[in-house]
């Protein structure tokens, strides 16, 4: 990993920092997104407590699993290994608020909504993590903001290729503009959303997003010829799309 700065001996690593900043930022809309919906703010940092390292161990067991090829040759980078997953923290986020909201009796599927805002803007920041790493790039690409990728960082096959589509760049836009979407709807439409309406929207736009991004991402864990990431946002899509339907049927069916 690229060393921001040194603190006497100690190396800071920019993707570090980065993942450190979209945390707070995520905390930092949750807290925003808590107070708007008349919820306690205290809820926030004792939330983070569990969802955050939740969160990570998710992210690392999905891209060990991603590499297990690499891992099961080399065990001991399993754990302090570089890599993260987003489906994996997402999903063990996920776990982490639903435990939590059970413990305080909570509605699990608004506070996921509460979250929501924020996880899409921490992946936004996050992504540029992936810039100083110079990873999670695309296929190779002559368009004026192909990314230079260092020899050393290139993967076997494209040495003689210079620059790259930033995939990274591309996923960050696309998070960024998807922040902003659900923030406006979280207010535009507070009267007509269902508890949990947010966090489905963000699992469909994400999805979609990522779904088309895989197309230009180089060596990817496959399914049948079809990257992993693809069945999963394919999955994800389709049952988001039921669910909110199913209870949008479910509710005009009560009242009538």
């Amino acid at each position: 990993m690229y060393v921001a700065f040194y603190l006497g001996t100690l190396a800071i690593h920019w993707y570090g920092m980065l993942i450190a900043l979209a945390v707070v930022a995520a905390l930092g809309i949750t807290f925003i997104e808590a107070r708007r919906r008349g919820e306690a703010t205290a809820h926030v940092i004792n939330l983070a407590l569990i969802v955050v390292p939740l969160g990570a161990i998710g992210a690392r067991l999905y891209h060990v699993i991603d590499k297990w090829d690499y891992y099961m040759q080399n065990p001991e980078m399993i754990i302090g290994g570089r890599g993260l997953g987003i489906f994996g923290a997402v999903i063990g986020g996920t776990i982490g608020l639903i435990i939590y909201s059970k413990l305080r009796k909570l509605g699990a599927l608004r506070w996921l909504d509460i979250t929501t805002p924020g996880l899409l803007l921490a992946q936004a920041i996050g992504r540029w993590g992936n810039f100083f790493n110079q990873e999670l790039y695309g296929y190779p690409t002559d368009l004026p903001w192909g990314i230079y990728i260092n020899p050393v960082n290139r993967l076997p096959g494209y040495e003689s290729f210079s620059h790259f589509h930033p995939l990274f760049l591309y996923e960050s836009l696309w998070n960024l503009v998807g922040f902003s979407i659900l923030m406006i709807l979280g207010r535009k439409l507070q009267n007509r959303l269902i508890d949990g309406d947010i966090f489905f929207l963000y699992v469909i736009y994400y999805s979609v997003g990522r779904f088309f991004l895989e197309g230009l991402k180089i060596d990817v864990w496959t399914i049948a010829g079809i990257p992993t990431a693809r069945w999963i946002c394919g999955i994800a899509i389709i049952a988001s799309i039921a669910v909110i339907i199913y209870r949008r049927y479910r509710i005009h069916h009560t009242v009538s």
